[in-house]
């Protein structure tokens, strides 16, 4: 009986001498965390910061994604479709939830975490991480356009897109709209936030064709009058940067852009700062609240994680109000609750805009971002509306219904 309980405690040692000499076995483990850098260092700080709170339990390393949001996508379709198990938490751009959960790629939130991942989130923010009725992500933070303009040649913002194309008639030469048209994700952006706001959608669920022909017809018909009219000399090819860069220069009067040149152009063009001011998305019809584009990243958990438990715990620190915060600070991105937008490092980063900026993400509509087939209905609508310069809103309006349907259909054309 001595000889047994000694050999046992022989085993026991070696084990616990195994144990301490790796981390894994320990009880920590590694999570990997695949997400695009940020210019600030954010996510470094939230990374280290939540591995350290997890007392051990696990350690966050960051993976960077490319800087281009379509190489993004494209190297995590790459490994998820090849179920590579070295990706635990995957930050995903809002677009992206109903096509990764579509391929079984996202694991669904368990029923537990649901209320504490989403307590407080803007009801628009949530429903990007959602997908047929299921959560599947965490929002981590948010993004909308505001219309910017200078304070030295217009009175009041206008309300409307309306009154924002007669105000730049009245200005001539100065009236200059930047705006994003060229043929990538930007110019659907553009063209979901004006369909939206006239009162219609791309879809009207993930299957399922919206765009009324009046209201959408509407909405191209503002876009032709911006693009042929007012847009900047290089509409057909501009994009977020060159739209910002339009309006340091003096070029342009409006904008219609993220809240990332704002502190871009303090740096930039300290003039026109000075005289920059900031307004929500113009309304389509007078009596019809817009609906601003809404951007942001969400975190979920790959289906090929090794340790999901983990995973979802280190999701739950990361999304926690002070990360929010600190995004907020170091990237100026807005974060996906409400209440936050009363605290001080909200009103810091966003100087008598704050509130807009709440209101405008209270009314932003996501893109048709439902539909598993996203990516096949972002090229139809580029392909249906570009370039902005030669668009015939009535027969625009014919070519973006039927590949807008091709896409969903699936039927490859595109």
């Amino acid at each position: 009986m001595r000889r047994v309980t000694a050999l046992t405690l022989v085993l026991l040692a070696t084990v616990a001498l195994s144990a301490c000499g790796s981390g894994e076995d320990s009880g920590s483990r590694t999570l990997t965390w695949f997400i695009a850098k940020q210019p600030g260092g954010a996510l470094d700080v939230l990374a280290d910061r939540c591995s350290r709170q997890s007392d051990g339990r696990y350690r966050i390393r960051l993976e960077y994604l490319p800087s281009q949001a379509d190489q993004q996508r494209e190297q995590l379709v790459r490994r998820l479709g090849a179920e590579d198990d070295t990706i635990d938490i995957i930050g995903a751009d809002v677009v992206w939830t109903g096509e990764f959960a579509n391929a079984g790629w996202l694991r669904p939130v368990p029923a537990a975490r649901r209320a504490t991942l989403t307590r407080g989130v803007f009801d628009s923010v949530r429903r990007t991480a959602t997908f047929e009725n299921r959560l599947y992500a965490a929002p981590l933070w948010s993004n909308t356009q505001l219309l910017w303009y200078r304070k030295d040649r217009v009175d009041r913002a206008p309300r409307t897109w309306d009154e924002l194309l007669d105000e730049a008639d009245r200005l001539g030469d100065d009236g200059v709209v930047a705006i994003q048209g060229s043929r990538y994700e930007g110019l659907v952006v553009l063209a979901s936030a004006l369909i939206n706001s006239a009162g219609t959608r791309v879809l009207d669920g993930p299957d399922r064709l919206g765009l009324r022909r009046a209201p959408t017809v509407r909405a191209l018909e503002i876009l032709a009058r911006l693009a042929r009219t007012h847009g900047t000399a290089d509409i057909d090819t501009s994009d977020e940067d060159s739209a910002s860069k339009s309006f340091e220069a003096g070029t342009a009067t409006f904008e219609l852009n993220y809240p990332f040149v704002y502190p871009a152009a303090k740096a930039n063009a300290p003039a026109v700062y000075e005289q920059m001011a900031a307004a929500k998305y113009p309304r389509v019809d007078p009596s019809r609240p817009s609906n601003p584009p809404l951007g942001g990243f969400n975190l979920g958990v790959s289906s090929y994680a090794k340790d999901p438990d983990r995973a979802w715990d280190a999701i739950e620190c990361l999304v926690s109000s002070r990360n929010q915060l600190e995004v907020t600070k170091r990237e100026g991105l807005p974060p996906v609750r409400p209440d936050l937008f009363d605290r001080r490092t909200v009103k810091d980063a966003y100087p008598g805009f704050a509130r807009t900026i709440r209101e405008s993400i209270e009314d932003a509509e996501p893109r048709p971002s439902e539909s598993p087939a996203y990516q096949d209905v972002s090229l139809a609508i580029q392909r249906a509306l570009h370039p902005l310069t030669k668009l015939d809103p009535a027969k625009a309006y014919d070519d973006l219904r039927e590949k807008v349907q091709q896409a969903i259909d699936r039927e490859g054309l595109l």
